[in-house]
């Protein structure tokens, strides 16, 4: 599964002051479905109201990004809290070139970026159209 860093950003209901992570991300081997923080997203191919992926159980839209050098993840009319996984921190601080996380990050242990047992069963659950 290959890995980076990306920021997710919950758009659904919160336009763009919605919840917001930094972490690595985990994909499928299509890279059709990416991975994060135990959840599975799939691309809305430009359909999106204000996100660009949707969360496969929930429906709810996301916006998800590469982690920008300078630091404007969240879009600059949204503000708040950026949770970032503990095991990303390191990477984002080389990413950006700082030395210390922005007050607006806070720490946090995100779930493992890659499919639930469920979710790989319910995907690829064989349908009976009879």
């Amino acid at each position: 599964m290959k890995k980076e860093l990306i920021y997710v950003e919950l758009k659904s209901g919160y336009s763009d002051n919605g919840p917001a992570w930094i972490g690595h991300r985990g994909s499928s081997k299509s890279g059709s479905t990416v991975y994060f923080n135990g959840l599975a997203f799939k691309s809305l191919k430009g359909t999106g109201i204000s996100g660009n992926y949707y969360e496969c159980e929930s429906g709810d839209e996301y916006w998800i990004s590469g982690v920008k050098k300078n630091g404007a993840d969240r879009h600059w009319a949204g503000n708040g809290k950026v949770h970032i996984d503990e095991k990303a921190i390191k990477d984002y601080l080389h990413i950006r070139g700082i030395r210390n996380l922005p007050k607006n990050c806070v720490p946090i242990e995100l779930k493992p970026s890659m499919p639930s047992k469920d979710f790989h069963e319910n995907e690829n659950k064989v349908i009976d159209f009879e």
